[in-house]
């Protein structure tokens, strides 16, 4: 008997399964400096101590979208190392903020397979839960991918597509008060939660072009080896005939471009809906646009407010006109976001 591992292929997914996943991680900041080196994010809550602390924190919190990545980085052995794609995620409740010294872990629950007409992959649709170093749950997401059959002729079993939800209904509200001392000239934005309206589109501005060395350090980083990302060799013989950008790192990129609009935008409450809608790939520039889809006030909260957004991210052509529909976009992102309030 092999002991390697080969991944799982569709056929080895079964209805209502648990997977434990190996390889718990502990988060240092070395992790947190690297992944501020490889998307040039510059959430100030996320990059200063000091600043942190004056919001009210006890200490800097790590970014939100490195705990995502991580979490899903200890599924893809079990879930997606063979995928053809990562093709998108719902339900996405951040359930804590974390900081640099937790051990994180992961499990999954399949809640969907089915095959797909082509006859030679299928859909597997998980739900993950990201626990801390006490197997509480931090992070829980949805997540759908594209797996080939190990053989076209097998047969599989009945359809079943999960019932998601359009939006997480419950946010995750920090207990303290954020607005007391926040410095909108150390944040980079002089816009709070009272500046922004619904229907508002934010055109981002900067590009940010993918180098080949950078997403391969991401993809490492989050030690996720999905084939996809990783073997140059094997995506020779894929249609792409190039290794795909994680998808993970394109919402990351996005993510940092927001800040130019939204650069109060610290804390993510909630990924509501996300598909990759084409690949990227190694050299392509990555430009994004939001909308906000709800301004929403938070009960008995004075000091924060909610912006639900949609975030598109489009390559290798500016975002000026706000494209909505367009074979240059790869992201559509629909998430939640806390800011501070004017005081």
């Amino acid at each position: 008997m092999s002991k390697t591992q080969e991944g799982r292929f569709f056929e080895d997914f079964s209805l209502g399964e648990v997977i434990d996943h190996a390889l718990p991680r502990t988060l240092t900041e070395g992790d947190a400096a690297l992944y501020q080196s490889l998307t040039g994010s510059r959430f100030a809550l996320q990059s200063s101590e000091t600043f942190a602390r004056r919001a009210g924190y006890d200490r800097m919190p790590l970014d939100d979208m490195l705990v995502f990545n991580v979490v899903v980085g200890k599924s893809v052995p079990d879930i997606s190392l063979n995928a053809v794609a990562n093709l998108g995620y719902a339900e996405c409740d951040f359930l804590r903020q974390i900081y640099i010294g937790e051990t994180l872990g992961a499990r999954s629950t399949v809640i969907g397979l089915k095959e797909n007409s082509d006859g030679e992959t299928g859909t597997v649709y998980v739900r993950t839960e990201g626990m801390d170093h006490r197997n509480v749950p931090i992070l829980t997401f949805v997540r759908w991918v594209m797996i080939p059959k190990r053989d076209r002729k097998s047969k599989c079993p009945a359809p079943v597509v999960p019932d998601l939800a359009a939006a997480v209904e419950r946010l995750t509200i920090p207990r303290h008060k954020l607005n007391r001392h926040w410095d909108a000239k150390d944040s980079g934005s002089p816009h709070f939660w009272d500046d922004y309206a619904t229907g508002e589109k934010i055109d981002h501005r900067d590009g940010f072009t993918v180098e080949e060395a950078e997403h391969m350090m991401a993809t490492r980083l989050y030690q996720n080896n999905s084939r996809a990302h990783f073997d140059a060799h094997l995506a020779m013989s894929t249609r792409f005939g190039k290794r795909v950008v994680y998808g993970g790192h394109v919402i990351s990129i996005a993510r940092a471009l927001s800040h130019n609009g939204l650069g109060n935008a610290c804390i993510i409450s909630a990924i509501n809906g996300g598909k990759h809608t084409a690949p990227t790939f190694a050299g392509d520039t990555i430009y994004a646009w939001s909308e906000v889809l709800l301004a929403q006030a938070l009960e008995n909260r004075t000091d924060i407010g909610a912006l639900r957004l949609r975030t598109r991210a489009v390559k290798n052509r500016p975002a000026s006109d706000f494209p909505a529909e367009s074979k240059d976009i790869v992201l559509d992102l629909d998430y939640t976001v806390l800011l501070p309030r004017r005081r």
